[in-house]
């Protein structure tokens, strides 16, 4: 009986287990993402020796000559993924706000579950959806509408012919895939909000705007910059979703209404076939995308602890 009664582990060599399964864990997740920048890395050296810098200024795309520059995907991405957080971003932040200061509770369920819904939808979905719907759509209705009614054509921006495809068409896409991801998240920061303390300002006199500015933005800014940061960089990596729409042509933007491209349609266009310096250029591309997320978050690291510090956390 005494037997049976002894632990099988003591505390202490549970608590050494605990300590060196996390630590593990948290170092596996190191060496992935050290074992993809080492991969793409290697695989683009015959590019990288090829090209050199010229490769990241570079506009020319010719597999014919073997001639690639990555500038036009570098640009489409930027482009695209500026689009979608400019429009996702603002309405996020309205339906959450909505959702948790408005609307009834059966309301706020209903459309809660409908935008998580939203979420769970695959990238392809919205690209097929945005092909054979949106496009026309857009070709029909939204930019003739914008060159003709307001006018805007004779903005450079705006100038050029159309036809449904291009930037525009693909950064409204992307907003909607991206806009259901930050929407959630900032309902529930904004949920997460004290009820006092909205109170006590309502008590003060404050009006919903400036309880929403002096009281939720402020208690809940990391959690609302996360979810842009979260949304961001979503998009700046996302592939069927562009690919459908955007036209895929390797051209540096110079109208939202022209087709291009990004670096992820760019390699899922063209991997399959890619040989030789085609193939390495194509890992260099997969390289500077992998960067320019790791950069992102990065900055988004460095953004939430500034704002921390400037809010006194610790």
């Amino acid at each position: 009986m005494e037997n049976s009664k002894k632990q099988l582990i003591s505390p202490d060599a549970a608590d050494q287990l605990f300590k060196i399964t996390t630590a593990v864990c948290a170092l596996l997740a190191a060496v992935v993402m050290l074992g993809f920048f080492i991969q793409l890395f290697w695989s683009s050296i015959p590019a990288i020796k090829t090209f050199g810098l010229d490769f990241l200024t570079s506009s020319e795309w010719d597999p014919v000559k073997n001639l690639y520059g990555a500038m036009p995907a570098i640009a489409g991405t930027l482009v695209t993924t500026a689009i979608a957080v400019v429009i996702a971003v603002p309405l996020s932040f309205i339906v959450a706000m909505f959702l948790v200061e408005t609307a009834p509770p059966a309301l706020s369920h209903t459309l809660s579950h409908a935008i998580d819904l939203l979420a769970a939808i695959p990238s392809i979905i919205y690209g097929m959806w945005g092909l054979f719907i949106f496009v026309p759509f857009m070709q029909n209705q939204v930019q003739p509408f914008l060159a003709n009614t307001l006018h805007l054509k004779v903005i450079p921006l705006f100038a050029g012919e159309y036809n449904g495809f291009g930037f525009l068409t693909s950064g409204i896409i992307l907003a909607v895939m991206i806009l259901p991801f930050i929407c959630a998240v900032m309902r529930d920061v904004f949920r997460m909000v004290p009820p006092v303390l909205k109170e006590s300002a309502f008590g003060a006199g404050a009006t919903s705007w400036e309880v929403t500015l002096d009281i939720t933005m402020r208690y809940g800014a990391r959690g609302l910059l996360g979810a842009i940061f979260l949304g961001l960089g979503r998009a700046v990596g996302e592939t069927m979703a562009v690919l459908f729409v955007i036209g895929n042509v390797q051209k540096m933007p110079t109208s939202l209404y022209q087709a291009g491209t990004t670096i992820s349609a760019t390699l899922a266009n063209n991997f399959a076939e890619a040989q030789g310096v085609f193939r390495s250029a194509l890992f260099e591309l997969g390289l500077i995308l992998l960067v320019i997320s790791f950069l992102i978050q990065v900055l988004a690291q460095f953004w939430l602890n500034r704002v921390s510090r400037q809010m006194g956390e610790k």
